[in-house]
């Protein structure tokens, strides 16, 4: 049997850094969104675990993937293989929850391949362990995430929102999200009423506008990435009402009204030479996605 996932990216609609834990970590607030730029994977059978990638940087020990893999066979005691391949679309080390989305797709295909039964909680409870916001992706759709990202709430699906996304043509960082939120400090701190409107709004059916978006890592990404001016720039040149940071970055996106405009802007940005997408917002996807093939 071979078991095919699709692993979704997800955007930031609000991320609010309220203050720094003993821990180390920071307490957030923030409303994620999935979207639908997809990695893919695959399981098959087998007496090893073994793992490939497309992109061979990835194709390492430390990979999410196998992390997620052998998390699960340390907690059941399960001593099955599966070969695991992944392939990607979702822009790496780019705050769309590349690595994170890659792992939670990895505890429901080899939950479902094992045959090991775990519920959801224990699922959710797993994904904690491997990333703040892994456990979001076993929700999917929209939620309101707080704590370090994996306190996560479902929130009532909104109408599809079409955005045009655009990967600024910049190295992956090592240590991206640690490094963006070293840079920092208590006066980026918010209380979460930004995140608290929003919920709000769409609580008495309100739509998602550029307004109430708020993201608290652009108040430092522009000066760590000094690239994304320029992008911001041609961004806005070739139409884009508002652009805002994707998760901790580099990516940035603008909300468009239709098809139509954000095919015209995405053109745009291509004949300048940008990597950009038109993406749409998608619903929660139930944890039993996928194609089985025996």
């Amino acid at each position: 049997m071979t078991l095919t996932l699709k692993a979704y990216a997800k955007i930031n609609l609000t991320l609010e850094v309220l203050s720094k834990r003993p821990d180390g970590y920071h307490e957030v607030s923030s409303i994620l969104q999935t979207i639908n730029l997809t990695d893919t994977i695959t399981f098959k059978p087998s007496k090893t675990l073994d793992f490939s990638c497309d992109v061979s940087s990835l194709q390492t020990p430390d990979n999410l993937v196998l992390k997620a893999a052998r998390l699960l066979q340390v907690t059941t005691g399960s001593n099955t293989g599966a070969i695991i391949n992944l392939t990607k679309s979702i822009p790496i080390s780019s705050g769309l929850g590349s690595g994170a989305t890659d792992a939670a797709a990895t505890l429901i295909g080899l939950n479902q391949l094992w045959q090991l039964n775990l519920s959801f909680d224990n699922l959710t409870g797993l994904a904690s362990n491997l990333g703040s916001d892994v456990p979001f992706f076993l929700y999917g759709g929209i939620a309101l995430a707080k704590e370090r990202g994996e306190q996560v709430t479902p929130l009532t699906p909104t109408p599809q929102l079409w955005l045009v996304l655009l990967e600024p043509l910049i190295e992956p960082v090592p240590n991206k999200t640690a490094q963006l939120y070293s840079q920092l400090n208590p006066s980026h701190f918010t209380s979460g009423q930004f995140t608290q409107k929003l919920v709000a709004h769409l609580n008495h059916g309100g739509k998602v506008e550029d307004a109430f978006l708020f993201n608290a890592f652009e108040q430092v990404a522009f000066d760590f990435f000094p690239e994304l001016n320029a992008c911001r720039s041609s961004f806005l040149k070739v139409g884009a009402r508002s652009v805002h940071l994707a998760g901790s970055g580099p990516a940035l996106f603008t909300l468009v009204p239709d098809t139509a405009r954000g095919e015209s802007i995405l053109k745009l940005l291509e004949k300048e030479g940008q990597k950009a997408y038109l993406v749409h917002t998608i619903n929660a996807v139930p944890m039993s996605r996928g194609d089985r093939k025996c």
